[in-house]
């Protein structure tokens, strides 16, 4: 919803934050919580509410709309879905949060650049709430500890409003990452949140994740069901 006028007795009144809807939706397949991102979108209007969807997927291969098949090296038996965010080649398994900011850029006024700038701060203040120190870098989407990639970025703006998201390493299985040239770069390297000495447990570190998407974009955020897939 937009942010509302709450009269405070005296003086001018004063904006309440907008509230995003947080689902989380446990364990999922792709497809299905991709479509349903895209009905979402499809279907909002100015005064739906934003949501934060969390998910951890299936293992899976995704390979954004620009996205080089070459890049997908040995897929084996994880499928490889062609999907409408940008980008290029990812891997999403378990052990990983997955975070869909369903966002209306045009009412909260931040553009596009400055949205990805904002979710990589969010990561980047997250693991800085267990002590590790990571950047991003120039031409290269995603969060960074060490030259090794911790989180990845890929998304899709529809009329002003965002969908896909952000792919954050906790405690997984990082081989598969070896069958892609990850984000299209060969060679490399990958991370994860407990390798680096952070928690294992995803529910240890979704709702700091949260809370930082949340202030990166002046958000009250309240916990919602997970939509019907």
């Amino acid at each position: 919803m937009d942010a509302v006028a709450v009269p405070t007795g005296a003086g001018p009144a004063v904006l309440a934050p907008p509230t995003a809807k947080v689902r989380d939706l446990g364990r999922q397949p792709y497809e299905p919580v991709w479509r349903a991102m895209q009905a979402f979108t499809d279907a909002r209007d100015e005064a739906t509410p934003d949501e934060l969807w969390l998910v951890e997927h299936d293992p899976v291969f995704t390979l954004g709309q620009a996205g080089k098949p070459e890049h997908v090296l040995m897929p084996g038996d994880i499928p490889v879905l062609h999907v409408d965010r940008g980008g290029q080649v990812t891997y999403h398994g378990p052990g990983q949060i997955v975070l869909y900011p369903l966002l209306d850029l045009r009412r909260l006024k931040v553009g596009v650049r400055e949205y990805v700038c904002r979710i990589e701060q969010a990561i980047i203040d997250t693991l800085g709430d267990w002590n590790i120190e990571a950047v991003r870098r120039e031409g290269a989407p995603g969060v960074y500890v060490a030259g090794a990639k911790i989180a990845a970025l890929g998304i899709r703006v529809r009329r002003g409003c965002t969908f896909h998201g952000l792919a954050f390493n906790i405690d997984m299985d990082l081989s598969p990452f070896q069958r892609i040239n990850p984000c299209g770069f060969e060679g490399l390297q990958v991370t994860s949140l407990v390798d680096l000495g952070g928690p294992s447990g995803l529910d240890a570190v979704k709702p700091a994740l949260v809370a930082h998407v949340a202030t990166q974009f002046g958000l009250e955020v309240e916990q919602a069901p997970p939509p019907a897939l």
